[in-house]
């Protein structure tokens, strides 16, 4: 450490460091007056070895037994270190901003230089970030840090580290707002710990350290929409719950807040400045009210702004689920002295918000590889480090009742097969009493077709269906290779209803089989890794789909009129494959030698269950629970079902086409209710459409075909029987099977 970056340091956070044995006693004593007058621990009176404890050792509450501890460890740091040592441990430690953690990360970032080579100016700069690294650092706000560095120089020539030559080069010199180095193109904390944990159980506790550079399956763009799509979710939701009131509160009655905020009391300042933005969300302090509603307020960077009526009048009083109670006035909802978090809206004004109480996980993956294509984890990681896309404590609801369909299938059931719908009382011994589910409705709807149980989502129809017609150990065993372990499948009636348990990674990779057309794919997130030499040391293999690989594919699945002649004129070589690309796609019979190497996924379903499954969950976009997804993203290849648990514990959606399965949860961490008529449709759905919308952007229907030996037969709504030529009222098309079409009696 050259003396000028020590010096500055010193200058900044403790000029007495040289002369004092851990404890400044005039810091301390100042400090103790003002909690004498004040009644309260401000900041200030810690010196820069207590500091350095509290920052190793403690945290940044301000109580009195921390304050003790605190001396007592500063004192006992310096009976072991020297000045110097304790000097150098402390410019490591600290945070700068911008993720640079020690002085030698933040001489990079914000100057592009190494320690030796910083000169005052830039060593005076860095000195200035600690009291508040988010606000003062050079790339976030020049002009406060460059009044925290002149702040930082004066004293450095009151206690005469520099002379009055280098102190006028150095106050001159621009302060330059620009990022150094490696900078981050996403953000995308749950992948990332993801990453982390994966390396070190395969290279062990050093494999963060050793250089490793690691490529993901994630799609920054779709990344970046399923963060965005998340926060606004959580964020309407809370709006619809009500307003929980401010952070804080601080007295700023005797405050001239007109006056530039550096010279606010520093108590004042520093409640907003210990408080970092999350997410979308910055801290602010409510300064003044208006007669037209409004509110003016204060960031810690000194920036001041507004919050408009229209931004305000949403905050009923939190848990109150009526209309009647929203405020009249800005008085019924903030007061000066509040400090509350605000975000900034599409239009560039910034509207009252506060953090989801509720929490949720948006996950999507490539269906015929597994390839996790975007993940959040949570509203933000800062907040709450659990991934709840791998959190598989929670029950899917409805959203898992698509397997007990596809199950259905697979016993011989069809479409428009007949269920009652009816209620249903059942005695377990894995069941303290007798269980009787009913409709979320509260309705019967007596007999039903099949799809129309799926569609309307009735419960008990779909209890009859299993207990009835498939057995709870069949369906068990056809559920189990969609990637479900049998702790997470209880042997029950409440199997039909999503009564087990399932993380959103697990349901995206169970939808996924009805996605690619029958396959079991195991969802990644690392496709590569090289060592520090850049070379490669692992590449993904898991089982992909590929069905022009299957055996029983024959030459006449070379599409588009490419004959096999075609094929053998045009030969394999690269270049030539490039200008045939959209047209030749050879099968393993043909050219067995592109397909050896290939881990190719097992089938697991029919392609024909898989293509009925679709179709009758692209109904439930259409018409069902998820039509909010047809009206607003006018696409037909939409499949996907919703779900919510009892009383609103959980809300799911989880849909698909060819080309993405994604699934999204929304509940609350302690399993309470999220409020009533939080479901799937309304508090989930939303999430999902504004993902699939960047998802799917500008590409092409993508739906699978018909399979071979799929019939379409004209059929009695009422009755699930193929129609006679002179039925006209209440007639459909329904698909099956060419060897299961129903054979009703009452049909000659």
């Amino acid at each position: 450490l050259p003396n000028h970056v020590i010096y500055a340091f010193i200058a900044a956070e403790d000029r007495r460091f040289f002369d004092h044995p851990g404890i400044d006693y005039q810091g301390t004593l100042r400090a103790a007056l003002n909690i004498i007058t004040t009644g309260k621990i401000s900041g200030g009176g810690s010196t820069l070895t207590q500091q350095l404890a509290r920052d190793y050792f403690l945290n940044r509450k301000r109580l009195f037994t921390r304050k003790i501890l605190e001396a007592f460890l500063a004192y006992n740091i310096e009976q072991e270190f020297s000045k110097k040592e304790i000097i150098t441990l402390f410019v490591n430690k600290m945070f700068f901003g911008q993720r640079a953690y020690g002085v030698a990360a933040a001489a990079q970032v914000f100057f592009g230089k190494n320690i030796k080579d910083l000169d005052i100016a830039e060593a005076a700069t860095l000195a200035g970030v600690l009291p508040a690294p988010s606000n003062y650092n050079p790339v976030r706000s020049p002009s406060l840090a460059e009044i925290r560095r002149n702040y930082v120089l004066s004293r450095m020539r009151e206690l005469n580290f520099i002379d009055e030559q280098n102190f006028q080069q150095a106050i001159i010199v621009p302060v330059l707002s620009k990022l150094h180095g490696t900078a981050s193109e996403l953000s995308a904390p749950y992948v990332a710990e993801m990453v982390r944990i994966a390396m070190i159980e395969k290279y062990g506790k050093d494999a963060t350290r050793d250089g490793y550079k690691v490529t993901t399956t994630i799609d920054s763009n779709l990344q970046q929409a399923a963060t965005y799509s998340l926060r606004r979710g959580l964020l309407e939701y809370t709006q619809r719950q009500g307003y929980q009131g401010p952070i804080a509160k601080i007295n700023i009655e005797s405050l001239n807040t007109s006056l530039p905020f550096e010279k606010w009391p520093e108590q004042i300042r520093l409640a907003i400045e210990e408080l970092d933005d999350l997410a979308v969300l910055r801290p602010a302090l409510v300064t003044n009210l208006n007669f037209d509603n409004s509110a003016n307020i204060i960031f810690s960077s000194g920036q001041r702004s507004e919050l408009a009526w229209n931004s305000i009048k949403w905050a009923k009083p939190y848990g109150d689920i009526g209309s009647s109670t929203l405020p009249k006035i800005v008085d019924d909802v903030l007061a000066p002295g509040d400090i509350i978090y605000v975000m900034l809206t599409t239009t560039g004004d910034f509207a009252l918000a506060e953090i989801p109480q509720a929490n949720a996980a948006v996950v999507s993956i490539d269906p015929f590889d597994g390839a996790i294509s975007s993940l959040s984890g949570g509203f933000d990681y800062n907040i709450n480090k659990i991934n709840h896309a791998l959190n598989k404590g929670r029950q899917p609801g409805s959203s898992f009742k698509p397997f007990i369909y596809s199950a259905a299938l697979k016993e011989g059931n069809t479409a428009a097969t007949i269920l009652l719908d009816a209620p249903v009382v059942m005695s377990s011994v894995e069941l303290e009493e007798d269980w009787r589910p009913s409709n979320y409705s509260g309705r019967f709807y007596g007999e039903q077709r099949l799809r129309e149980a799926l569609v309307k989502s009735m419960n008990l129809a779909t209890v009859r269906l299993l207990l009835e017609k498939i057995g709870i150990s069949n369906a068990i065993k056809h559920i189990k290779p969609f990637g479900f372990g049998d702790n997470n499948l209880p042997n029950n009636g409440g199997l039909a209803l999503g009564a087990g348990s399932a993380s959103p990674l697990d349901m995206a990779q169970a939808y996924a089989v009805f996605a690619n057309g029958g396959y079991s794919i195991t969802p990644y997130i690392i496709g590569s890794i090289r060592n520090a030499d850049d070379q490669i040391i692992y590449n993904n293999s898991n089982p992909i789909v590929c069905t022009h690989c299957e055996k029983n594919i024959s030459n006449e699945n070379i599409s588009n009129n490419l004959t096999l002649n075609q094929s053998e004129e045009y030969g394999l070589e690269l270049e030539n494959m490039v200008d045939i690309i959209d047209i030749y796609k050879p099968d393993a019979n043909f050219s067995p030698e592109l397909f050896s190497d290939i881990n190719l996924a097992p089938r697991i379903i029919s392609k024909q269950n898989a293509f009925l499954m679709q179709d009758m969950l692209r109904e439930v976009i259409r018409r069902g629970t998820g039509v909010r997804a047809n009206r607003e993203l006018r696409r037909r290849d939409l499949s996907g079902k919703t779900g919510t648990t009892n009383d609103y514990r959980d809300a799911w959606f989880a849909g698909f086409n060819n080309d993405i399965s994604a699934v999204v949860w929304v509940g609350n961490d302690n399993n309470e209710p999220l409020g009533n008529g939080e479901q799937g449709s309304r508090t989930a759905l939303p999430i999902w459409i504004e993902l699939i919308r960047d998802a799917l952007k500008n590409t092409p229907l993508s739906s699978m075909p018909m399979p071979d030996q799929m019939v379409t037969v004209r059929i009695s709504k009422l009755t699930g029987c193929p129609a006679n030529s002179d039925e006209t009222d209440d007639i459909m098309f329904e698909i099956f099977h060419k060897d299961n079409v129903p054979n009703c009696d009452e049909v000659t």
